[in-house]
């Protein structure tokens, strides 16, 4: 499972960058979207296109690269690396999906667009002369700051079919005061508004279509949902040992200094289940997606199995940095109470750990299938339906 020249590239301009994203991560948290710097140096790399068809001027990395630089932009700044990987994906799934009208439409520019939205919940489409007339009111529609499009599931209601549709974002309100939160602030992940607004039929593809791709190779066969996975469990992973080393600077900081708990026995024992416990959720994320690639490579289709541990990992790496931040919190002392790395890397961890593919409703479908108690039901999207 060679990794390819392009991603390899793709992989040391992440690394290069490391530098200006972390520079820029307040600007990011204080003024509620990336710097423009920091959207400006994503272009030039290429990461936007990290999941897109080669054939697309894309990158279509393996999903142990895309874990790979998930974590580490993320390391540097978890706005940032949720920005990254929600935009890719959201750009990827049109390349992957859509007709080729819609592609020549979408991919004609001079760079690769970024696409925000979301594949949860769902608006309304009314079906009409050569598309669809779609209307809804949607939340969290990461990296709309510099979106050139919304991608968004509606239901038809003629038919009932759900639909992804892409739609220009000039088209869509985008709501900028919605995004006052905790954590997770650089991302301007707005609420937003679609009031009927014609899609043309080039421009949305079924649902149902997901994990079966009209163009791309072995990666492109993952589908929305698990696709976005593995830039979940990297951004988990990035930002628990960010916040391990964050700690680990401030224990040899203070070293010496009476009261100190950088010498306490009982702290050094507790790093170190914390430590185990990341690099065990990283192993588990490592051993399940090598797995999934050489199944994909072979040109094999994933079975129910390997679909329950990808989000057994997910779940895995997101509750496992939870814990890795709370201990954090509480062994940093007073240092996360004021503005820098540790109270905005622990901000960051609550808001990613409320996304819905992390959640117990997931966790609980996986136990059911792991157990053997999920008869023929199949996954879709984020819980097990009927076959």
């Amino acid at each position: 499972m060679p990794i390819t020249t392009r991603s390899a590239a793709l992989l040391k301009s992440g690394r290069e960058l490391a530098p200006l994203i972390r520079e820029n991560s307040d600007y990011a948290d204080l003024n509620g979207r990336l710097a423009p710097a920091v959207v400006d140096a994503f272009h030039e790399a290429g990461l936007w296109g990290m999941w897109v068809p080669e054939v697309l001027g894309g990158a279509e990395l393996d999903p142990l690269s895309v874990l790979d630089l998930t974590e580490q932009i993320s390391y540097e700044d978890a706005s940032a690396g949720w920005v990254l990987f929600t935009g890719a994906v959201g750009i990827a799934m049109p390349a992957i999906y859509l007709p080729e009208d819609g592609v020549e439409e979408i991919f004609g520019g001079d760079r690769m667009p970024v696409a925000a939205g979301q594949g949860t919940r769902s608006g309304t489409a009314q079906l009409t002369d050569g598309g669809y007339r779609l209307s809804g009111a949607w939340n969290f529609a990461s990296s709309a700051p510099y979106a050139d499009y919304i991608l968004t599931l509606a239901t038809v209601e003629q038919t009932g079919e759900p639909r992804l549709f892409i739609v220009p974002v000039h088209e869509v309100r985008l709501d900028q005061d919605s995004w006052d939160v905790i954590g997770l602030r650089g991302t301007g992940s707005f609420d937003y508004y679609i009031d009927d607004v014609f899609v043309p039929e080039h421009r949305t593809y079924p649902a149902a279509i997901d994990g079966k791709p009209v163009r791309g190779g072995a990666a492109c066969k993952l589908g929305l949902v698990q696709t976005s996975m593995i830039g979940h469990t990297g951004w988990a992973l990035g930002v628990g040992r960010r916040l391990l080393d964050e700690l680990s600077a401030s224990m040899r900081d203070k070293a010496g200094r009476a009261g100190a708990q950088a010498g306490s026995d009982s702290l050094h024992e507790q790093y170190a289940k914390a430590e185990a416990r990341l690099r065990s959720a990283g192993a588990l994320a490592r051993e399940v997606w090598v797995d999934v690639w050489e199944t994909l490579y072979s040109g094999e289709d994933l079975s129910r199995r390997q679909s329950s541990l990808v989000r057994l990992a997910l779940n895995n790496a997101t509750w496992s940095a939870f814990d890795v931040g709370s201990f954090v919190n509480v062994a940093a002392g007073s240092r996360p109470l004021r503005p820098g790395a540790l109270q905005r890397f622990y901000r960051d961890l609550h808001a990613g750990a409320a996304h819905i593919m992390s959640g117990p409703s997931v966790l609980r479908d996986v136990g059911r299938e792991l157990a053997g108690l999920a008869g023929s039901e199949r996954w879709f999207y984020v819980g097990l339906v009927d076959a």
